[in-house]
């Protein structure tokens, strides 16, 4: 995640120096899931492997910046009471944007993930570079300003879904962007996104950061999301399918975020399944997509999970995966019918393996607030991001 640590490294808006340090990565992953409650400098110590004085410098520093305070005292065992230390999750900030084929969604993070700022509005994502780049600049700008209103305690209307209160605003440490593939993660260009070939080979990452000038990560939506899911999940093995305009999947193994070579893994809905089938944007003919978009478009929500469900069986049957996670607009209309339903479809076909199905848990925007996190996970975890991807 080579870029994504860079975001830190060249964000001279932040100004936080402290983020630059694997030590305090560690201590800052701590303080963040000790949560309000805090913890004390010798626990961060003994769960680090830091010496005390190592993690004195480091804490003194964060509470410098404003990324720690005291939260209280601890009795101890013997002597004088523990002072411990949380995490000040207004601190800083990260924009995660989810540019769907019809729809942006624009999430303001703070430091614990939590949702400060939401936004959605129409898009065109065939509507050219220039467009795209100049709505997805003023819903980051729009966000950003949502959440100083809510600082000073005017909170507006409009087509705000929701303001956090009490949300100091700075500079953000960058912006995250996920949007359909096939797309190039590591140079942020995408390739011949599904429907919309004109996206082939467009700097979108630099364009969207010259104009932003922010640091920006670009990755595909399937991935943010199953980025934001792996984070918060036990390291295991599992897909997350995504379902709305389109159809996609994030491929999570053994803990890692796996987007191949060149962030092709993951083009779930383009297995063909029906050699003679419907043609598909793609130019292929019986996509798993072209079939399970067709059959919610007449409202057969019984075949389309069926065929999101046998899709599912050849990914457990590839990958021995540990469960299969459901999500998107689609999903999230009908989710009982389709867990029920590619359920089914798994049990039939993964010879009594018994792989769960579930829907994905999380926030009501998890590619959105997934894109975030490709800026905030090196925050936090170096070694877990490198693992990330």
């Amino acid at each position: 995640m080579a870029d994504v640590t860079d975001v830190n490294r060249g964000n001279a808006g932040a100004n936080l120096p402290v983020l630059r340090g694997h030590n305090a990565a560690l201590v800052l992953d701590l303080l963040r899931t000790a949560g309000e409650g805090g913890i004390s400098r010798l626990e961060l110590a003994e769960r680090t492997g830091l010496t005390p004085q190592a993690v004195s410098k480091i804490t003194a520093r964060l509470r410098t910046e404003g990324m720690a305070a005291e939260a209280g005292r601890r009795a101890s065992t013997g002597g004088k009471p523990r002072t411990v230390l949380r995490l000040v999750p207004s601190a800083a900030h990260a924009v995660g944007l989810h540019l769907d084929r019809d729809e942006l969604t624009a999430v303001l993070v703070d430091l614990a993930g939590t949702p400060v700022a939401v936004r959605r509005v129409p898009l065109d994502l065939g509507a050219g570079a220039e467009r795209v780049i100049e709505a997805a600049a003023v819903q980051v700008d729009a966000v950003r300003a949502e959440a100083a209103r809510a600082e000073a305690g005017h909170v507006g209307g409009g087509r705000v879904e929701s303001v956090q209160e009490g949300f100091g605003v700075g500079g953000p440490l960058g912006v995250g962007v996920a949007m359909p593939g096939p797309l190039d993660h590591a140079t942020g260009v995408p390739r011949r996104v599904t429907g919309f070939p004109q996206w082939d080979g467009f700097p979108l990452r630099d364009a969207l950061a010259a104009r932003l000038q922010l640091p920006v990560v670009l990755d595909k939506d399937t991935n943010a999301a199953a980025l934001g899911l792996a984070l918060r999940g036990p390291g295991d093995s599992f897909v997350y399918l995504h379902l709305g305009t389109g159809l996609g999947a994030g491929l999570v193994l053994g803990g890692t975020l796996h987007r191949g070579a060149r962030t092709g893994a993951g083009e779930f809905g383009h297995q063909v399944i029906q050699l003679d089938g419907p043609l598909c944007e793609c130019g292929n003919r019986g996509c798993i997509e072209a079939l399970c978009l067709a059959a919610v478009a007449r409202g057969d929500l019984a075949e389309a999970a069926r065929v999101l469900g046998a899709g599912a069986a050849n990914l457990v049957g590839l990958l021995d995966i540990d469960r299969v996670l459901l999500g998107g607009r689609t999903i999230a209309a009908h989710e009982e019918r389709f867990v029920r339903g590619v359920a089914a479809a798994v049990a039939e076909r993964a010879r009594g393996a018994g792989i769960p199905v579930a829907a994905a848990e999380g926030g009501a925007h998890p590619v959105a607030e997934g894109a975030a996190q490709l800026v905030l996970a090196p925050v936090f975890r170096h070694r877990r991001s490198a693992e990330l991807g």
